[in-house]
């Protein structure tokens, strides 16, 4: 059972430690905003909570609803948001110049957000969960399912510390607006690109 656990917290940690950066981000652009620390955290649990029962389903043989040539294209989620973000930097900027109350207060972030760009950035997790879930069985499944959804707190709370410490904030908070959809569009174009969406 230990063992289980340990391996169960050694592939969380592989699959899911660049989503750091991205739940920085959004806590970044949240920043001031009461409730952005709850809905990071529901976002984040709710796209979790999808790669695993896209893994789960697909592991016990329901492949053709999500077909491995799908997943790629996962990426154009994260690419989407990223532009919509870059399109609102640009068309906000005069406004921002003009408004230092809200350039403080942060932007709101969206549950929905969170969700989809976490699901989008789980095709690689589908990929390496599904082999293991086929191989260790049904029970160990759901252990595995169990430490995950554990872990996935921790990875909010860790993301949290990182873009609150001093000098980090400062930074992130001064270059969100830039930040923020250049990491979404290169999430998305690496999504794509490393699975060969569009035969890229």
């Amino acid at each position: 059972m230990l063992t289980s656990a340990a391996q169960a917290i050694g592939l969380f940690i592989a699959t899911n430690i660049d989503d750091i950066i991205v739940l920085s981000l959004f806590f970044a652009r949240g920043a001031g905003r009461p409730g952005t620390t709850s809905r990071i955290l529901a976002g984040q649990y709710l796209g979790f909570a999808g790669i695993l029962a896209a893994a789960v389903l697909v592991s016990l043989g329901a492949g053709a609803f999500l077909p491995e040539a799908a997943i790629p294209y996962f990426g154009l989620i994260p690419l989407v948001l990223g532009l919509w973000a870059a399109w609102q930097a640009w068309r906000d900027d005069d406004d921002d110049d003009d408004d230092d109350d809200a350039k403080v207060a942060g932007k709101a972030v969206a549950v929905w957000t969170v969700a989809a760009v976490t699901f989008a950035n789980g095709g690689d997790n589908i990929g390496v969960y599904v082999p293991v879930f086929l191989n260790v069985g049904p029970a160990a499944t759901a252990a595995y399912c169990v430490v995950f959804l554990v872990l996935v707190a921790a990875l909010v709370v860790a993301a949290r510390f990182v873009a609150t410490r001093p000098g980090i904030d400062e930074v992130l908070e001064r270059w969100e607006h830039i930040l923020f959809p250049v990491v979404l569009i290169g999430l998305g174009l690496v999504i794509l690109y490393s699975g060969g969406a569009f035969g890229l």
